[in-house]
């Protein structure tokens, strides 16, 4: 998990915030005069033993916390699986849940078919309400075929026609269920603690000022009869026009691609995972995906 010194500014911020609030709502006060009040100049004393005694966080107690640490944005975790198609399950209605509306268009009305058998699960802003949300979920290693789990930071809908979505693509590797099932529940949880501490993109821990936005937009993780699917999808993609913004935009990408294949997965740079089901860290528009054979334009790292 990254340190919370790789947060961007206004996250440890408010994580500061929240912390600093905790103490004073715990703080003992005493004085010289025991409960008596404090007379004028008086100095108040604090008992930071005891302080420290009433501050509980997930680690602590993963359902009887008091001091949450806020997430830089709030995120929604959403799910779907052969077993959940066409079942009323309970979950929050998706009337209340805010979104772009989908575009009346083939392609956008197909979406909409799909988002009623999708499951909105709950939505979080903290850490602790995530590590909350993380030990009450089945593992994906334990999900039956064609499952799929879908962290979007939230007002994103997982769908390529949401108007965050419709311009990006997105990051992903293949890889053989029976080499990885133990390999990856830990995978998982990397890919969403680094979307959710805003560490996916390397160009906002380099940032002091004037910190970019985030393209990172959300991660899935998908079982299938025979391999699992990991992925992270951007707002954005390069088109290869050749101009300056777009060789940059490319340049981040491929940064974003690196430090998925390495810092979260845990590959070296130079290691060729290709072969029988599996695939290299790939990146793809989500326009290309549409595409079929050579039209389709990868970037590999």
């Amino acid at each position: 998990m990254a340190s919370a010194s790789t947060l961007p500014g206004p996250a440890i911020q408010a994580s500061k915030a929240a912390l600093n609030a905790a103490l004073a709502e715990n703080e003992i006060k005493t004085s010289k005069n025991g409960d008596a009040p404090l007379e004028d100049g008086e100095i108040q004393e604090v008992d930071m033993q005891a302080q420290a005694e009433n501050i509980r966080t997930v680690f602590n107690d993963a359902k009887n916390f008091n001091v949450k640490h806020p997430l830089y944005s709030p995120w929604t975790l959403w799910f779907d699986s052969p077993v959940t198609k066409g079942r009323n399950l309970p979950q929050t209605p998706m009337s209340s849940f805010p979104q772009t509306p989908l575009p009346q268009t083939p392609g956008g009305l197909a979406a909409q078919g799909w988002m009623e058998d999708i499951k909105r699960v709950i939505s979080f802003d903290s850490v602790e309400e995530f590590w909350g949300l993380y030990n009450n979920i089945v593992a994906p290693s334990q999900l039956p075929q064609k499952a799929n789990y879908y962290l979007f930071k939230e007002g994103i809908i997982p769908a390529w026609e949401d108007e965050a979505n419709k311009n990006g693509g997105k990051w992903s590797i293949q890889l053989p269920k029976d080499k990885n099932r133990s390999n990856i529940d830990k995978m998982w949880l990397y890919t969403m603690l680094a979307a959710i501490g805003e560490t996916c993109d390397p160009l906002l821990a380099e940032a002091d000022q004037d910190q970019p936005s985030s393209l990172i937009t959300g991660v899935i993780v998908s079982t299938r009869p025979q391999f699992y699917r990991l992925s992270i999808w951007t707002r954005t993609a390069p088109i290869g026009s050749g101009q300056a913004d777009d060789d940059k935009l490319r340049e981040r990408i491929e940064a974003i691609g690196r430090h998925f294949k390495m810092s979260v997965l845990g590959y070296n740079e130079g290691q060729k995972l290709a072969g029988p089901l599996a695939t290299e860290v790939e990146f793809l528009s989500h326009k290309d995906s549409e595409k079929k054979g050579k039209q389709a334009k990868k970037i590999v790292v």
